[in-house]
Order: C-alpha cells, then sequence, then structure tokens
C-alpha cells in the first residue's frame, strides 16, 4: 500500500502539521494551481517522490517545480504508483493550459497510446470529468474524454482540482471500480500498487 498526498489550488499549511506526518506520505500528487515555492518546500520537506500536472493558472511552458515530475499527457511511475496525467482545464478565457473538448480527445487519445492498454493507479488531472463534480459556469465545466480514460485505463483513484469547495466537504463520486476525489486543499489517499519503481 502506497500513501499519497494529493494537493490542489490552495495552499494550507495544515499540510505541514502533525497529522499529515503520522501518515507517512510515501509519494507526493499535484493536481495543479499552485505556486511552485509551495511545492517545491512540500516535497523537500517530505523528501518523497513527486508529480504535478498543470492547472490552468501556471504559465505556459517551463518545466516542472524542482523534485517533482511533470506527468501532463504522461504515464509514469512514482514511487510505485502508476500515474497518467492530464492537466489544464476546458477552455474559457484562452489562457494557458486551456483546450477545448476537441483538443481534450486528443490528448486522451495520445494519453491512451503511451498506456499501451495498461490499468493505471491513479488518473491526476486539474479540472474533473463532465458532470462528475463539475460546475455549469464556463470556467469549470468538466472534461468529457476523461469518461473515456477512467473506463479504459481503470484507475483505483482520480484525483483532480479546480473545483474549490470554499469549506464544504465535496463528496467522493464513483465509475466502476475508480473512485473520483476533488483533493483542494489536500487528501491523503492509500494506493494498493506495486511499490517497485
Amino acid at each position: 500500500m502506497v500513501t499519497v498526498l494529493a494537493v490542489a489550488d490552495e495552499e494550507s499549511a495544515s499540510v505541514h502539521s502533525a497529522r499529515v506526518r503520522a501518515q507517512r506520505p510515501d509519494v507526493v500528487l499535484s493536481a495543479g494551481d499552485l505556486s511552485w515555492s509551495y511545492l517545491e518546500a512540500l516535497v523537500a520537506d517530505l523528501g518523497v517522490p513527486a508529480a504535478y500536472v498543470p492547472g490552468n493558472h501556471e504559465p505556459p511552458g517551463g518545466g516542472a517545480p524542482r523534485g517533482m515530475i511533470d506527468v501532463d499527457g504522461r504515464v509514469a511511475t512514482v514511487g510505485g504508483v502508476k500515474v497518467a496525467g492530464l492537466g489544464g482545464c476546458v477552455r474559457y478565457n484562452g489562457g494557458a493550459h486551456q483546450y477545448s473538448q476537441d483538443e481534450y480527445r486528443r490528448r486522451a487519445d495520445r494519453l491512451l497510446s503511451e498506456a499501451e492498454g495498461e490499468q493505471v493507479d491513479v488518473l491526476l488531472t486539474h479540472a474533473p470529468p463532465l458532470g462528475l463534480g463539475d460546475e455549469p459556469d464556463p470556467a469549470h465545466v468538466g472534461i468529457e474524454a476523461l469518461h473515456t480514460l477512467l473506463d479504459v485505463l481503470r484507475p483505483a483513484w482520480h484525483l483532480h482540482g479546480h473545483i474549490h469547495p470554499y469549506g464544504l466537504v465535496k463528496p467522493d463520486r464513483h465509475v466502476g471500480g475508480t473512485t473520483i476525489r476533488n483533493v483542494i486543499p489536500w487528501q491523503v489517499v492509500h494506493v494498493d500498487a506495486d511499490e517497485e519503481d
């Protein structure tokens, strides 16, 4: 079992709490829209492998935060967890890391090609699937193509951010054997994965 600390969108001092440390995270996964200084400090503090996908507020290009693997549009094993990543959100104002639904379909197809039909442990995205935890306003509509990724990749977990809970608990959603969770500002999940990298 691998313990994953997932973070997104809102910086929280509580992520450094004894409660989090007591759970001994093995991996950090970021679903985007966090400052690189925040992520780099978190990864340095915990000293564990880490990966991220960009949200819709990161600048275009520029690599990854220090100590993190960029899994946007890729499949990678991070600390024993096989992660497929797809960053950004549905286009609403032409900003960086925003894509049309058609562009997401093409990006999802490329991700499926890279996965070569193999199941992954975690699907890490910034935005949720269309109709599963998204919002009706143009900035927070979900991604249609994630339904195909969930069907084919069959992850145990789909972790995302983008939809701010504003202090409310957002319920998990389920598709087949996948639990879909909004991780803002942070969540700890346990992934039954092969721990060999």
